[in-house]
């Protein structure tokens, strides 16, 4: 399939911290067979962030969407049950061990433009946290 014409997959995935690596892999896969590998480190830095932020802060299932736009824009974003907004990212201080609270200020420095809303799917509540990258 050509890069000119728009495409779009879901990934419904479980509440288990294994969907991260299955997300990112089948990011991989589509990016790669699309014709995209010039994205995919990034896109799977992204894609990991937000479905890891989805299942370890909600208690609910998760789904991973990838949408392809032309002329070049992909979005990723990860839907969850949790209705309540995504703490706002903290800033990245140098010589703090933490692991947590750097997922979105990741988002925020490598995608385009990030952000997110609230969603309704199956009749759940819930939030959708999305990221845009330019493939110019």
């Amino acid at each position: 399939m050509p890069e000119n014409e728009p495409w779009e997959y879901s990934l419904h995935i479980p509440n288990d911290l294994r969907a991260v690596t299955v997300s990112r892999r089948t990011l991989r896969l589509i990016l790669t067979m699309h014709g995209l590998i010039r994205l995919v480190d990034v896109a799977e830095l992204l894609a990991t962030e937000l479905v890891s932020n989805a299942v370890r802060h909600t208690k609910g299932p998760a789904a991973l969407r990838v949408r392809w736009s032309p002329p070049g824009t992909l979005c990723i974003g990860a839907w969850d049950a949790e209705p309540e907004p995504p703490q706002p990212p903290q800033p990245f201080e140098a010589g703090v061990e933490s692991e947590d609270g750097r997922g979105l200020a990741m988002v925020r420095a490598c995608a385009d433009v990030w952000g997110w809303q609230p969603l309704a799917r199956d009749g759940s509540r819930g939030k959708y946290v999305w990221c845009e990258l330019s493939a110019a």
